[in-house]
């Protein structure tokens, strides 16, 4: 008896039946993933590559290497060959700092760090500051301006005296010492200014009034100095971030309101090597402007362009419910 079965038909066989268009398609797509997948492995590996090497042998200036983002800065560009100058108010804890980074590396292939005082607070002190950073090396390549200083309570209760030490803290000083210091890179024609922001420099928010707008001072003015000094190959970056926190095991989840992020006590942060790593692709790529947030923060900022009303009915409501639960 003659059998009713038949064999399966290969692969191969079935190609050559379909119609010539769809047979090179089956074929070329997976080819195309594989090798675009390999030119982004590849490219990823070569950037990772030259970021370790971008900072090797740069004078890298950081205006608070005391802070959490600002140790963590320094460690990372110490151990790849940077040519630290680590300021800060403490001259003891950054004595600390430096022995710290010392101990830590080889000292065949790194640098010892030069120290600066700085306050912004005193800003009588900056001309003499920013001698002190020049003369240190002759020279600037990057400097990283993470200070800041946060207050956070209502508007009438915050005295002139606060919001004028804010505003030296968060824009006087960091403009005053990019402008003592610019002479310098323009003679290079070379250099990279980083502001490291506050997302509410682009997004104000209740009862952070002289806070909010210390940062949208700062972040126009590198916005503008940005176009100012292209000509003269320096780069502005800014990098703004909802929050930096202690450690990586401190940062939180996002919340799942728009109202509780606006007036949360403390927004959805990044942790200080998050930051320090997004400095390092930024510094590499030479990008001018870099938002760290969780989506929601992205759409506020958003909804703050496009559609106001909304955005201010919504905070509103926000402080409402903020006082409604403080009475419960």
């Amino acid at each position: 008896m003659e059998s009713n079965v038949t064999e399966p038909e290969s692969f191969w066989q079935i190609l050559q039946e379909m119609d010539p268009v769809w047979t090179t398609t089956v074929l070329l797509v997976p080819c195309v993933v594989v090798l675009t997948a390999g030119f982004f492995y590849l490219y990823s590996t070569v950037v990772g590559l030259f970021s370790k090497t971008s900072v090797r042998n740069k004078v890298v200036v950081i205006t608070d290497a005391l802070s959490g983002l600002g140790k963590e800065c320094a460690d990372v560009f110490h151990k790849r060959g940077a040519r630290l100058i680590l300021c800060g108010k403490s001259w003891e804890k950054l004595e600390e700092l430096a022995d710290d980074l010392s101990n830590a590396s080889d000292p065949t292939l790194t640098f010892p760090s030069k120290l600066v005082l700085l306050d912004f607070g005193d800003m009588d002190s900056l001309p003499d500051v920013i001698s002190e950073i020049l003369e240190c090396y002759g020279c600037l390549d990057i400097i990283i301006l993470n200070s800041s200083m946060k207050v956070k309570a209502p508007a009438q209760t915050v005295s002139l005296e606060m919001d004028k030490l804010l505003m030296d803290n968060n824009y006087f000083g960091p403009a005053t010492l990019a402008k003592g210091l610019l002479p310098s890179m323009i003679c290079r024609r070379t250099g990279h200014l980083l502001l490291v922001n506050s997302i509410q420099g682009k997004l104000a928010m209740p009862f952070r009034t002289a806070y909010a707008a210390s940062k949208h001072a700062v972040q126009a003015f590198f916005d503008s100095l940005r176009a100012e000094v292209e000509e003269y190959g320096i780069s502005v970056s800014t990098i703004n971030h909802t929050f930096i926190s202690a450690s990586i095991e401190d940062t939180e989840t996002p919340s799942k309101s728009i109202c509780s992020l606006l007036h949360t006590k403390k927004p959805p942060g990044v942790s200080p090597e998050e930051a320090a790593t997004e400095i390092v692709k930024t510094l590499s790529s030479k990008r001018k402007e870099v938002l760290i947030a969780p989506s929601l923060p992205k759409m506020a900022i958003y909804a703050r362009s496009f559609f106001p009303n909304v955005f201010f009915a919504v905070m509103a409501a926000g402080v409402k419910h903020a006082e409604a639960s403080e009475n419960m």
